[in-house]
């Protein structure tokens, strides 16, 4: 956008809000953490007229927020800067601070002004372009899962309902139950109304399968990457509204053993020039057309080589297991919450797919990112999906994509779709971070440790 426009959004934003004296520039890292610095008032307008400068690292740091040391950037070039710029639209107050802040999402650039290619916002970008050249644009929403969360002294705990007229808690999933979320109206009455006041397009709130387990859901949109903007800055609203009540808000994949794993669903259509939705229509398969099975074909073929990027840690994984909703085949169906590309029912003009695979713990932009070049790969290659599971199918636990963190990274490696869109240097870039990250977390040596091998072995 030009410098013009973006001096114009800040100089009415300052109007509005002329108290504001901080200013939080954030972008999302490898891991989908929004990082940044906080600048001063006479700063402002240096962002959003020519861009600041900021460590290149940013974008490729640990869970942790530590540098790699397997890979030249960050410690071994001398971590050098690159520009952020403003992004336009993503300028808002941060209500929850004490002193008068506003935020605002950057993108980062070389200083030619070309897209640097290790922002996961511009990976995004360059995995979007195949589909914008045949004319093709995505609508889509996230859907997010997550856990309210208290410390009891010992451990973390999901944030239980109470028996009426007690403080006990109350067992059982009682999923979709109202009286949750009375319970917990002060925090989604703060949590709307950041989302107004920073116009995140949030949508309803629903008690999900297991005490203390939340999903927010996000309206579509016809743009991924601010859908994903979307996603980064709702987590940051939710983790912000939980604290003001004392509360810890989590996306870990798989916080607790004995309840249900959080993920993040995509809801994707797509639009032609025209505007038509391309997935309307029939098939052999059903009420949607051949677009959409191509697609589901091609985000078939793709699975295997993107769960390094719909799991990305080491406790993503422990989300895979039989009877948590959360597949380990490429299977697809109609009105099946047990497969991993289901297609819901709705109007013509509405027909999409959702993908149920990633966890609420995933890069939005990488999951992105890997989503559309499986849709991509399949409507190019016109790639058969295998056969669909019926409405109402019996069916059993699958494993044929790899469900463990380095076989993953293996799988990944050796991958053939994603290179060509989210480029080689960056798959090898997130294979390397990654590996070493995991080679970090395994070094650790847990409690479990003691507990079932101290005394025995």
């Amino acid at each position: 956008m030009a410098p013009d426009t973006l001096k114009r959004e800040l100089d009415q934003f300052l109007e509005a809000h002329p108290e504001t004296r901080y200013l939080e520039t954030l972008v999302a890292d490898m891991n989908g953490i929004l990082r940044g610095k906080r600048a001063e008032r006479h700063d402002f307008m240096k962002l959003f007229r020519g861009g600041m400068n900021l460590c290149a690292a940013t974008a490729i740091l640990d869970s942790r927020g530590n540098t790699f040391e397997s890979i030249p950037y960050g410690v071994n070039d001398g971590d050098p800067d690159v520009k952020g710029i403003a992004v336009a639209g993503s300028l808002a107050p941060v209500p929850w601070v004490n002193l008068p802040t506003a935020q605002v999402l950057i993108e980062m650039r070389n200083f030619d002004g070309t897209l640097y290619p290790r922002d996961p916002r511009n990976v995004l970008r360059a995995a979007l372009q195949p589909l914008s050249d045949m004319g093709l644009r995505p609508v889509m929403a996230t859907e997010l899962e997550f856990y309210l969360v208290v410390h009891d002294g010992e451990r973390f705990q999901p944030r239980m309902p109470r028996i009426p007229g007690s403080r006990q808690p109350q067992p059982g999933l009682q999923y979709a139950m109202m009286e949750d979320l009375y319970e917990v109206d002060d925090f989604l009455a703060d949590l709307d109304a950041i989302c107004i006041a920073q116009d995140i397009p949030a949508g309803a709130a629903l008690s999900e399968f297991s005490p203390g387990q939340f999903e927010v859901n996000l309206h579509h949109v016809d743009d991924p990457v601010r859908a994903c903007d979307h996603a980064v800055l709702l987590k940051r609203a939710i983790k912000a509204a939980a604290a003001r009540h004392g509360l810890g808000a989590t996306f870990l994949a798989k916080p607790f053993a004995e309840t249900a794993g959080s993920g993040l669903h995509l809801h994707v259509s797509m639009l032609d020039r025209d505007g038509n939705n391309i997935f309307a229509g029939t098939s052999k398969d059903g009420d949607f057309s051949d677009s959409l099975r191509y697609a589901i074909g091609g985000l078939g073929e793709a699975m295997a080589e993107s769960m390094a990027i719909f799991a990305p840690n080491g406790n993503s994984y422990r989300r895979h297991a039989p009877g948590n909703y959360v597949p380990a085949s490429p299977s697809w169906g109609v009105n099946h919450r047990g497969v991993a590309m289901r297609i819901p029912l709705s109007a013509a003009a509405n027909t999409r797919f959702e993908h149920r695979v990633a966890g609420a713990d995933a890069n939005p932009y990488l999951v992105v990112a890997a989503v559309l070049a499986g849709i991509h790969h399949g409507i190019s290659n016109c790639c058969e999906p295998p056969p669909m599971t019926a409405e109402g199918e019996e069916i059993e636990y699958q494993v044929t994509v790899p469900v463990r963190w380095p076989q993953a990274l293996d799988v990944f490696d050796a991958g053939e779709i994603l290179p060509a869109y989210l480029g080689q240097e960056y798959v090898t870039l997130f294979s390397q971070c990654r590996r070493e990250e995991e080679a970090n977390y395994n070094a650790e040596i847990p409690s479990k440790d003691f507990e079932w091998y101290l005394r025995a072995v």
